[in-house]
């Protein structure tokens, strides 16, 4: 790896709300009693029209019978849907029109991930062309762009500072909380909402499949038997500020790209390792002060043995470390928001989850990857985001 200077110390922020739905459920209540109960939010496949991809899923329930309220009528789209669940739970959308209240609207920035935003209702509008054209009621839709979704949010909240929509696959709702670091620190806001959606569709199921990563039973990953991910859907948020009642603390970021390859990892994982390198130096720790960390981990053949070497490389046998994609499914452009506030909930709660539906260990795995759930106190925990075109980014949270 090519040793540049470590990054300076980050001033820590709080996170004085955060909230995620997914194949779980619908907010932290649901998200909390699943993992201990080691129950499983995937399911057979059944989005869509048949004849349907023999996979697993992780759809979220409801969003069916969820419409928009009339007045956003023109934003209405299956993410939207989901943008606006997620939004409303565990007082989420108060606190964040609280925060807009206190520091004004134009300091509340809105930074938000996807990989496809609302392309679902792009697509149905592609498929009931008439003679060339999209039909008036999806034409007229504010969602055939991929900055929907921030627009959409800033619209709910009120914010209207800043305003982004990070696409960068995988890694987009981990990279935004970075993004906020960097805005708050150079004095363009004084609160930020961020996040991410993604939900299911057919360029989804289809594209991944194209590439043969889907999996035609539950994802297990790290598991010397995976056969690659299940796709899922989920919405997530969290409110960073300099200061506040914090329900815990962002203390470091990581950000690197492998420049290696447009869908393959980086083989000795180097853009992994400095991505958690920069994280613990922005931080101020060293790994073995990481009680837990919430690997990418996807369950296919490449990424999971490449993390884990990265892992085992810069971390002590005593780290607990695990995938959380056998509970929600690999939630794609939610990945980093989901995975986030699973691990902010390790921090509050001391449940370690472990590596769901996952048997065998892969023996080019280290010991730090764990299938069994845990319980013990930790101060420190760590998130891995990897995307498509070696887009890296890892997060170092605190317990408050």
């Amino acid at each position: 790896m090519q040793h540049a200077l470590p990054p300076s110390r980050s001033v820590p922020l709080a996170i004085t709300a955060h909230t995620a739905t997914t194949a779980l459920g619908a907010g932290l209540h649901a998200q909390r009693e699943a993992l201990r109960a080691g129950r499983s939010g995937l399911r057979r496949n059944d989005f869509g029209d048949a004849p349907r991809l023999d996979c697993w899923i992780g759809r979220v329930g409801g969003l069916e019978q969820a419409p928009l309220p009339p007045p956003l009528a023109d934003w209405e789209s299956r993410n939207h849907r989901l943008a606006w669940m997620a939004l409303h739970q565990d007082g989420f959308i108060e606190a964040a029109r609280a925060a807009v209240a206190r520091h004004g609207a134009t300091r509340v920035a809105v930074l938000v991930g996807t990989s496809t935003s609302s392309i679902g209702e792009t697509e149905a509008a592609y498929a009931q062309q008439v003679d060339g054209r999209f039909p008036e009621a999806l034409v007229r839709l504010l969602v055939h762009t991929p900055h929907a979704l921030g627009d959409f949010v800033a619209l709910a909240t009120g914010a209207r500072g800043p305003c982004m929509t990070v696409a960068t696959a995988c890694s987009s709702s981990a990279k935004v909380f970075a993004l906020a670091a960097r805005m708050l620190q150079a004095g363009l806001a004084d609160a930020a909402v961020v996040g991410g959606v993604d939900t299911l569709c057919g360029s989804v199921l289809y594209g991944f499949n194209s590439l043969q990563l889907v999996s035609d039973e539950p994802c297990r990953p790290f598991d010397i038997q995976r056969r690659g991910l299940s796709l899922g859907e989920a919405g997530g948020f969290a409110l960073l500020e300099r200061d506040g009642q914090a329900r815990g603390w962002l203390r470091g970021y990581g950000e690197s790209s492998d420049a290696h390859h447009m869908s393959a990892p980086h083989p000795q994982g180097l853009g992994a390792r400095r991505a958690m390198a920069d994280a613990l130096a922005r931080a101020g720790l060293e790994p073995d002060a990481v009680g837990y960390l919430n690997l990418h981990g996807t369950a296919t053949p490449a990424n999971d043995s490449v993390e884990a070497q990265a892992v085992a490389a810069m971390f002590p046998e005593t780290l607990h470390a695990s995938s959380t994609k056998g509970w929600t499914g690999h939630t794609l452009g939610a990945a980093g928001i989901v995975e986030s506030v699973l691990t902010l909930l390790a921090l509050e709660d001391g449940l370690l989850p472990g590596t769901l539906n996952s048997r065998d260990p892969d023996p080019a795995c280290g010991p730090q990857v764990r299938f069994e759930t845990a319980q013990r106190r930790i101060d420190y925990a760590m998130n891995n985001a990897f995307g498509f075109g070696g887009n890296n980014c890892s997060l170092v949270f605190a317990r408050a």
